[in-house]
This record gives C-alpha cells, sequence and structure tokens, in this order.
C-alpha cells in the first residue's frame, strides 16, 4: 500500500491544502485545525450551519496564513500571533482556552458569512486532549472534531461511488490522509499501522454528517443528501451513526511522503 495524499485545514470547515511530505507532531499535521470561528457564545461555527464556509481557500506563507473566498479581499492572518484575548470555547462537548487574534478576521468572517463570528487560534502552548476512552494520557487533538488525523482507502471511495448515480471525490471526506493499495474498507479494522518510518494507532472509526453532501466546489447541500443517504442504506451501525474513514493517533513522530509504503502492524482481532 501507498500514501497518495496528505492534506491540511488551517481554518476547521474550509478547504484543503495538499502537500507532498509533512512532519507528523503529537496533535497531527502542523498547521492543520489550528483555526476555529465561534459565535457570540463561543460555540464553534462549522460548514455544517455556514456550508460557504466550505469555498473558502488558505494558503501557507513563511510567517502568515493567507485567506481568500468569493467577493472577499485577501485576509491575512500572522502564523504566531504576538498576543491576544483568551477565551474559553466550545467544540462539541470540549471547552477549550483559545486565543481572539485579529478582529479585522472577526469582521472579514462576520462579513462574507453574515453573522457575527469570531476566528480563534490554537496556539502551541494550549492542550486539548483526545477522548480518554479512545487516547491514550498525553494525546491531544487541535480544533479537529476528535483526533488528530483522518485517514480514507482510495478502494472505499470507489466502493462507494460504485452505489451513487453521481460519483463524488474524496474532498467531501476531509481526510489528512488517503491511501491506496487495500481493499474496501479495510482500514476499519486497522489499529496499529506505520506509515514510513512514523506509527500511528487506528483508534475510532469516523461517524459522518450533513457536511458530506455540501459539494466543495459550490458550497451548496446536495438536497438529496448524497453521498450520506447511500452511506446508511450500508454504513449504519447497530448503536447509530453512518461510519467512513478511520481515525488515527500518532504515535512517533517523523516526516511522511506521498508514496510511503503504509504497512498494517496490527488490525482489529489479531
Amino acid at each position: 500500500m501507498q500514501l497518495t495524499e496528505i492534506n491540511i485545514y488551517p481554518i476547521k470547515s474550509t478547504r484543503r491544502i495538499a502537500l507532498q511530505e509533512s512532519p507528523v507532531q503529537p496533535r497531527g499535521l502542523p498547521w492543520d485545525r489550528r483555526w476555529m470561528l465561534v459565535d457570540a457564545e463561543g460555540t464553534f461555527v462549522t460548514a455544517r450551519k455556514q456550508p460557504r464556509l466550505a469555498l473558502v481557500q488558505t494558503a501557507l506563507g513563511p510567517d502568515r496564513l493567507q485567506v481568500t473566498a468569493p467577493g472577499m479581499p485577501q485576509l491575512e492572518l500572522p502564523l504566531s500571533p504576538a498576543d491576544g484575548e483568551r477565551i474559553e470555547v466550545g467544540i462539541w462537548r470540549d471547552r477549550t482556552p483559545a486565543v481572539h487574534p485579529s478582529p479585522e478576521a472577526d469582521a472579514w468572517f462576520s462579513d462574507y458569512l453574515g453573522q457575527p463570528l469570531r476566528l480563534v487560534q490554537m496556539t502551541d502552548d494550549i492542550l486539548r486532549p483526545v477522548d480518554p476512552a479512545y487516547g491514550q494520557p498525553g494525546d491531544q487533538v487541535s480544533f479537529a472534531d476528535g483526533f488528530p488525523l483522518l485517514l480514507i482507502s482510495e478502494a472505499s471511495l470507489a466502493d462507494l461511488n460504485r452505489r451513487l448515480q453521481r460519483p463524488v471525490d474524496m474532498r467531501r471526506f476531509r481526510p489528512n490522509l488517503v491511501v491506496r493499495g487495500c481493499e474496501p474498507y479495510a482500514e476499519d479494522r486497522w489499529r496499529r499501522l506505520r506509515i514510513g518510518d512514523v506509527e500511528f494507532a487506528g483508534v475510532k472509526a469516523c461517524s459522518r454528517c450533513i457536511f458530506t453532501t455540501i459539494d466543495p466546489d459550490t458550497g451548496v447541500p446536495d438536497p438529496a443528501r448524497e453521498p450520506l443517504r447511500t452511506l446508511g442504506q450500508y454504513r449504519r451501525r447497530a448503536e447509530g451513526g453512518v461510519y467512513f474513514g478511520q481515525n488515527l493517533i500518532p504515535r512517533s513522530e517523523g516526516v511522511i511522503r506521498i508514496g510511503d509504503t503504509v504497512q498494517v502492524l496490527e488490525t482489529a482481532g489479531d
């Protein structure tokens, strides 16, 4: 098996940046989901409620994040803010500190999405633990929903697309890592794997939501709720939820590259 994609999403719910290689750190890939929008109550806001977030594009410069969107001027954010108000924000059941670095960014996103919003950042000194039911002491995550990385195989997407009237591409599912060379849904059972020289634990299948129905090119949700509707016909579990992809936690650090060999070290039931 080989690694065929490496993706980061610096601002939660915005478009990916595709990479050829990346370091792997305890909280995942550098700059992945390190910014997030929150409402007036400090609760996270994603494309589930604001689908046009899916059209926001980011680019990493030497010391700044450049942000663009249809009809908007370019916004620039320092990668390492000199200062900023500390606030507490909510993401699912978690409460975590965050830095509120830029009133200009607040105004930019509020104007673009038509809702009062604040942009917050997770700086290196802020630690958000992974759910202890799935991780080990010290495991951490950025503003991703629950885990440092998401992996999906090309075979799983190909199997789904054989069931759809209109195929979708991998961007619908927002993985960090994509692999080629396994059977469909083989990743469901992976408990330990190595990509290049870096080891990962497969800790939980990824439960999917309405975000998968948003066209990444238009920011418009599919009225037929595809591909979520079709996934629900054969990927729904008895305990509830529709699953596609495997969440990972790094178990070592290093650099991964497109073309790296992917080796499964342990599967469920071994």
